[in-house]
């Protein structure tokens, strides 16, 4: 998404002309032929007249904003694009804060079970976590106002509030027979766009980036520098759910790792002219061989850099098929803080391939969950070829050089999750073993006592399905057992250690070292990618 803050100032004569004038009076549409304006200026007519019988004749009593703001205009919009969107004042200032990359508030995360809200992890050296909130918790009070029942994003928002006010949140935790209360002083809390980043592997970084906000090429940055990249041998970027951001960050990663001048990523529109952007600062020449990983949730800006980094033949991508989007927003800012997110122009790789997958005849619902369904293929609209002459894919999103198996839970795994089994057992036994150490692993005896832990909590299972997802279980265990003894940097570190396909890309890193070397050999070996 590229995102440039525009003040309109078509807000007058009627909510009729704001709601169309506010579509057709931006700086595109004022370069249009006239006979494109006549024909503007006829459509706007026609809504106006239409928006009057209706105000004038309607059973009821209407709110003409309301008519606008909540129906005509989101439909308009719909019907050209599935991006293009009116952001309410709501969900404007929810965007800001998403690109801003931090928020005002008590610094957790939080879930619904069972129509109660329970905290998933206190984020490190944040109020919450200060003063004493854990995994687990449920929340039953916020400043002496019942929760239960409530939607999970308004509780967030009464736990959010300016800086240094205090909230009070009463907890019901597990084996406390009482309710207890925590009065905590609200801090700006940073959402960092590159959560985690450590040495997986001797001289093997690992890079994980969720979003790409206005501080995610200063993080990545930080996280290079203490990953020392002059002594690398190869890095790991999860790409994988990142369903984008901002364009110019974007680019600034992809910057870090391409060579001075080369093509990062170029858009145009039916009336912005083409805007080209190119590597300025580059990668010092640290060409340590790479590997991406992508998955159908990765969209957007990390189809940016998964793209540039495939045509440059810097890394090998792996994983499946990406969403495919395409399209750039500009966000313009409205009255009372509310937004338009207008589809202005499609971007394009360096090989020109353009990302953006068709939506032409299909609903909004089976676009967005298409690339994650099974059996899924984007369709091909072209082929282009990298600089040493691999073939890549136009039309369908970033097809990955190496596919991997798409991961589906099971029946088992899903009823764990539907209990919140692993998590509340994680729980526990951090609570009965509160001298853990670094280091402390899942044994055969603590798979043993969570085989008693749903036995005790009368979750039914099939004892071939147990021995089925062991992997699975120690996976997840450890996660959320360091997630409750330590923190969520912690647990989301050891769960990276043993994540499959994060081994896979690992393998996959003498492939891409053979990519910077040789790829004429490569494409004679390997083939072009599937």
């Amino acid at each position: 998404m590229r995102i440039k803050t525009r003040r309109s100032g078509v807000f007058v004569l009627s909510v009729a002309l704001l709601a169309v004038g506010l579509f057709w009076a931006n700086p595109w549409a004022r370069a249009a032929a006239d006979s494109e304006d006549s024909q503007i200026q006829e459509s706007i007519r026609k809504f106006s007249s239409v928006l009057a019988m209706v105000e004038d004749h309607y059973a009821a009593d209407l709110d003409a904003e309301d008519v606008m703001f909540q129906g005509a205009i989101p439909r308009m919009l719909r019907s050209l694009d599935p991006h293009s969107s009116f952001l309410s004042p709501d969900a404007f200032k929810q965007l800001r804060e998403d690109q801003k990359g931090h928020y005002a508030g008590v610094g957790m995360q939080i879930g619904s079970r069972n129509s109660t809200t329970i905290v998933i992890a206190p984020f490190p050296r944040t109020p919450a976590y200060r003063a004493g909130l854990r995994p687990g918790d449920v929340i039953v009070k916020v400043d002496g106002k019942d929760v239960e029942g409530l939607e999970l994003n308004e509780v967030a928002r009464r736990l959010r509030g300016n800086v240094d006010t205090s909230v009070g949140i009463s907890v019901d935790r597990r084996g406390s027979e009482e309710l207890l209360e925590f009065s905590v002083t609200r801090a700006r809390i940073p959402r960092p766009s590159v959560p985690t980043a450590f040495e997986i592997q001797p001289s093997v970084g690992f890079v994980r980036i969720d979003t790409f906000n206005e501080n995610t090429g200063r993080e990545l940055d930080e996280a290079l520098a203490k990953l020392k990249p002059t002594k690398l041998d190869g890095l790991v970027l999860d790409l994988r759910g990142n369903r984008g951001g901002l364009l110019s960050e974007g680019v600034r990663v992809s910057d870090r790792f391409l060579e001075k001048g080369q093509t990062i990523v170029s858009h145009h529109g039916r009336a912005s002219r083409e805007r080209l952007y190119s590597v300025r600062r580059g990668n010092g020449g640290r060409s340590y061989p790479m590997v991406v990983m992508v998955n159908c949730n990765s969209a957007s800006a990390s189809e940016i850099v998964a793209g540039a980094l495939q045509d440059h033949d810097r890394a090998l991508i792996v994983g499946n098929s990406t969403f495919g989007k395409g399209l750039v927003q500009t966000v313009y800012t409205l009255s009372e803080a509310s937004g338009l997110a207008l589809t202005t122009a499609r971007y394009y790789t360096p090989s020109g391939r353009l990302i953006q997958r068709r939506y032409n005849g299909i609903s909004m619902l089976e676009y967005y969950s298409n690339p994650c369904s099974e059996g899924y293929r984007p369709q091909r609209d072209g082929v282009r070829l990298t600089d040493k002459g691999r073939r890549v894919f136009a039309g369908g999103g970033i097809t990955p050089d190496i596919e991997f198996e798409e991961r589906r839970g099971n029946d088992f795994q899903w009823q764990l999750g539907r209990r919140y089994a692993i998590e509340t057992f994680a729980q526990d036994y951090s609570r009965e073993y509160a001298d853990l150490e670094s280091g402390w692993d899942v044994t055969d005896e603590v798979i043993e006592e969570f085989r008693q832990f749903l036995i005790g909590e009368q979750i039914d299972f099939e004892e071939a399905d147990f021995e089925a997802n062991l992997e699975f279980m120690r996976r997840f265990i450890k996660r959320e057992v360091y997630n409750s003894a330590f923190d969520i940097e912690e647990g989301q570190r050891v769960y990276y250690e043993l994540d499959p396909d994060v081994q896979k890309a690992i393998e996959a890193l003498p492939m891409a070292q053979q990519l910077l070397d040789d790829a004429e050999s490569l494409i004679a070996s390997e083939g072009s990618p599937r």
